[in-house]
């Protein structure tokens, strides 16, 4: 019975329900833009997150006592080289500066220029980047975030740290990152090591941690044994141990949302069958007026069943039209924060779009489906009524 006459009832009907269906329609909307867009953000970040983890160190080595990361002794670089399938071992210096004004504060990022891995990964982030200039005199590279706030309190070419001796240090600012490495940079302060040192009080001989590479996969677990037995209160990290928990939070954050979302389209979906179980005599009258004119229940069922498709595809379509725009245009701000956490500075990040097709097909499946059967239960049960008592 699917023919032009068919669809020219069923549109019909649509317009004649039109307030009927405008309510279940702005809701689920409603629903499943919050159900994608928190698709959209946790797969983008998941995905831009391993892409940044995966141009750091195998291992980071950090210096432990009373449970807290302390700074770590340069000595022990030499120890470390010495184990067999190292490569790239280096010394990093950061810390937090804080900033009086506003009682925020600053990454501060020691890097040594001529270090083969510092010098590739400072490239990728800043395309301006000429070693001979920055050398020259003592410059910084600041993130978007920290830019903002300089600009706010008229910081437009340099910044005067103050260190722990209480002596007064004019930088000069050199370039700003760029918005798409702000999830690594945003309150992020480069400068050269020694510099970054004595802004942060930091002992020559000391750091605040130790990066390396194990290139060969096979020696990374007894490299990770070896560094361990140098000193027993050295703990080590290795990258996939930073993937694992990065992913892991973006998971259990999601799954807290869908936890929600379940609850929700429970009770939305109880709410539509009460709604469609107490169908008046008017609806009761036209599906009786239906099978007194020729149809059967499966073509009274099948109207229905396209009438209420088109409802929840089209809601479906918009829902994640709008998700999409709130997360790749609009910056999401308000998810990022619950995401990422509330940054102490202005955050501005440009996720890199990524659509989990699969993952919508299943979003899709699992709501049309309840969606269509609470409808239809209710609607066969009157489909199978003697015409004249639906009538009557």
């Amino acid at each position: 019975m699917l023919n032009k006459s068919f669809y020219s009832f069923l549109f019909l009907m649509l317009f004649t329900h039109r307030s009927k269906h405008f309510s279940i329609f702005i809701i689920s909307i409603i629903l499943v833009f919050i159900l994608s867009s928190v698709m959209f953000i946790s797969t983008s970040l998941s995905k831009d997150i391993q892409y940044t983890l995966n141009s750091q160190p195998d291992f980071v080595v950090q210096k432990m006592k009373a449970g807290e990361v302390i700074d770590i002794d340069l000595s022990l670089i030499e120890k470390i080289e010495q184990i067999y399938g190292v490569k790239n071992v280096t010394s990093r210096v950061y810390g937090k500066y804080f900033f009086k004004p506003l009682k925020q504060s600053f990454t501060i990022v020691g890097v040594d220029f001529f270090e083969e891995q510092n010098s590739k990964n400072l490239k990728t982030l800043s395309k301006k980047l000429d070693m001979s200039k920055f050398l020259e005199k003592e410059y910084m590279i600041i993130g978007s975030g920290v830019k903002k706030l300089f600009d706010k309190f008229k910081y437009d070419k340099s910044y005067f740290f103050t260190t722990p001796l209480g002596e007064s240090i004019e930088v000069e600012i050199y370039d700003v990152l760029d918005d798409t490495t702000s999830l690594l940079s945003n309150d992020m302060i480069i400068l050269p090591k020694e510099l970054a040192k004595i802004v942060l009080g930091l002992d020559e001989f000391k750091a605040s941690d130790i990066a390396l590479n194990v290139p060969n996969e096979l020696e990374r677990a007894n490299a990770k044994v070896e560094i361990i037995l140098k000193d027993d209160n050295l703990r080590v990290i290795s990258k996939d141990d930073m993937k694992s928990y990065y992913l892991n939070l973006f998971n259990y954050k999601t799954g807290l949302f869908l936890v929600l979302y379940i609850v929700v389209i429970l009770t939305f979906l109880l709410i539509l069958y009460q709604r469609y179980s107490m169908i008046n005599s008017s609806d009761k009258k036209e599906i009786a007026i239906l099978k007194a004119v020729g149809w059967s229940i499966k073509d009274i069922l099948k109207l229905k069943v396209f009438e209420n498709f088109l409802v929840a595809f089209f809601s479906f379509s918009i829902g994640i039209i709008l998700s999409f725009i709130y997360i790749f245009v609009a910056k999401a701000s308000f998810l990022m924060q619950i995401f990422l956490g509330f940054s102490n500075l202005d955050f501005s990040y440009e996720l890199t779009p990524y659509i989990p097709f699969g993952s919508i097909v299943t979003l899709f499946i699992f709501y049309v489906v309840p969606f269509l059967c609470v409808i239809l239960i209710p609607v066969w049960k009157i489909a199978t009524v003697d015409v004249i008592k639906s009538i009557k």
